[in-house]
């Protein structure tokens, strides 16, 4: 047992608390980073899952990552190398034909299905992406917060609105209709009114079911499907990539920046208390007994973990408490990771190619999907799943010895509290939707790691398995995220403040919001 006394303590290892310590540590602050794991980074790690194979363990894919966050933490300098797929998304269907999109290709494989469809798809990618460009603005920024007490106190707010305003007023007004569609209405409506064929929808309307347990057709998916296009791989909007060395090369890259300006990164430094004196956090005690004493408590944890779990109910308002307990959190993820001797031969496209390096969907239909979150619903999990495969080893060779390669499996729906005794009869499935486009694919699997909402939960504080700590709901953006009054990082106990997922802008391997919640700590505490 020891006491420490420190600047700013943050409780979880995770890409968001090391964005937040390294904004924090550079201004002179002392940092003091826990992280309960043995490994920092949280849900962005690599880790090897079967002798001889490493992969990215939960986040597995690379765009959302803040361009201005890469720059300021110089990570390529500490290492970091993403790079492009070669092609973007791969579609295969049951009657042989297939959708392979990317730099290039998109209108003319659209075209195969629909003239129409192909034609519109600029007007199509011009409009979302000029909804995207003003949301992208805003995500380094602190949303307004409502605030209590008189004129004066809501002013700072008041001037935020309005500043917001003019940037949504100078769209257009048909960019503004586009901006209310996507936030409210499914995506399911959003893509039925703009497309006619199946592929083309189901290709956008993917990302809407991406860690959301909702059906496309569930009002307010839309906002999701565009949650996902924010991002960038090296100066290219919209596009995906890969680490190299898996999701745990970003955060590993992190920690060294983090390290070369003074933050103390501890491992398997479980937190169990925020300590607080007088309704105010001051530090932090670990489940050693390690006490961290600090002028500022900052948590990269699931919001509803630190109020549930670490935090003393005496000390935060009834009001906040109350609905912290209902804040909506689960996901229909199950994540996989599979070492394979050989790689998949799809038969709509057989050969060896870009589209093994691009995200492989199963998924052939908005209905498909829809019928998906239906059954789990009601059965625990769907008969006909959702899947997305995405082989990094075709870009990466370090992950898997000479010949041989990993998958990792991200696959949806089923429900957020499936039961452990079903993870088998669930990973079996997921390998077998594969194995129906891809013949041999099951006879390769000779390792696997399977992670259900329950798993992802344990390992990694996901409550329901939700990725985005906290479903992505308009009741939950924004403003609100993750309670009306609090969007400007600080939590209702002085001191206490919120740097990952659970605020605004949501989830992803952004860094935004340990950026922005940086912000909100160096304005309340003077930096050396």
């Amino acid at each position: 047992m020891t006491h420490s006394q420190t600047d700013v303590v943050i409780l979880g290892g995770g890409h968001n608390g090391l964005v937040c310590a390294y904004y924090l540590a550079r201004t002179g602050l002392k940092v003091t980073v826990l992280e309960r794991r043995g490994v920092v980074g949280g849900a962005a790690v690599t880790e090897e899952f079967h002798p001889g194979f490493r992969n990215s363990t939960a986040s597995y894919t690379v765009s959302l990552l803040n361009p201005r966050v890469i720059a300021d933490m110089e990570l390529a300098r500490h290492g970091l190398r993403v790079v492009e797929r070669r092609a973007a998304n791969f579609l295969p269907f049951d009657d042989g034909r297939y959708l392979l999109t990317g730099e290039g290709r998109t209108q003319g494989e659209v075209a195969k299905f629909s003239t129409r469809d192909a034609e519109r798809l600029p007007e199509y990618e011009a409009r979302l992406e000029t909804v995207a460009a003003i949301l992208r603005d805003l995500i380094l920024t602190t949303p307004p917060n409502v605030v209590e007490g008189g004129w004066l106190a809501a002013l700072p707010e008041m001037l935020k609105a309005a500043s917001l305003g003019r940037r949504v007023s100078g769209l257009g007004l048909a960019a503004q209709r586009d901006l209310l569609d996507l936030f409210a209405k499914s995506a399911g409506d959003w893509l039925d009114g703009w497309f006619e064929s199946d592929p083309i929808k189901a290709l956008f309307g993917f990302d809407s079911v991406v860690g959301n347990y909702a059906s496309p057709y569930t009002p307010g998916s839309a906002y999701v499907l565009l949650h996902h296009v924010f991002g960038e791989v090296n100066g290219k909007k919209g596009a995906w990539g890969h680490a190299i060395g898996g999701m745990g090369a970003i955060t590993q890259a992190m920690a060294a920046a983090c390290a070369e300006q003074g933050v103390d990164i501890r491992l398997d430094a479980s937190v169990v208390e925020v300590m607080t004196e007088r309704g105010r956090a001051v530090g932090a005690v670990t489940e050693a007994g390690d006490v961290i004493r600090a002028s500022a408590v900052v948590s990269n944890l699931h919001p509803r973990l630190l109020f549930d779990r670490l935090v003393d109910p005496a000390v935060v308002p009834a009001d906040f408490t109350e609905r912290m307990s209902r804040y909506a959190s689960g996901s229909g993820t199950f994540r996989m990771n599979v070492a394979l001797s050989e790689l998949p031969r799809f038969t709509a496209l057989p050969q060896a190619g870009d589209h093994l390096t691009a995200g492989i969907i199963i998924a052939p239909t908005l209905t498909y999907m829809d019928r998906a979150h239906a059954e789990a619903r009601l059965n625990g999990w769907s008969s006909k799943p959702i899947v997305e495969m995405l082989i990094p080893s075709t870009l990466d060779d370090s992950l898997a010895p000479a010949g041989q390669h990993v998958a990792s499996l991200f696959c949806q729906h089923v429900a957020p509290d499936l039961a452990d005794a079903h993870r088998d009869t669930v990973a079996d499935l997921m390998i077998e939707t594969v194995e129906g486009h891809a013949p041999g694919f099951k006879a390769s699997v000779i390792g696997r790691l399977a992670l259900g909402p329950r798993d992802l939960e344990r390992r990694f504080g996901l409550i329901g398995g939700d990725i985005f700590h906290g479903r992505l709901t308009l009741d939950q953006l924004f403003s609100a995220r993750p309670v009306l009054g609090h969007a400007d990082h600080r939590m209702p106990v002085p001191g206490l403040y919120l740097c990952g997922s659970g605020a605004h802008p949501g989830g992803g391997v952004t860094g935004a919001p340990g950026h922005n919640a940086a912000r909100a700590v160096l304005k309340d505490i003077k930096p050396r």
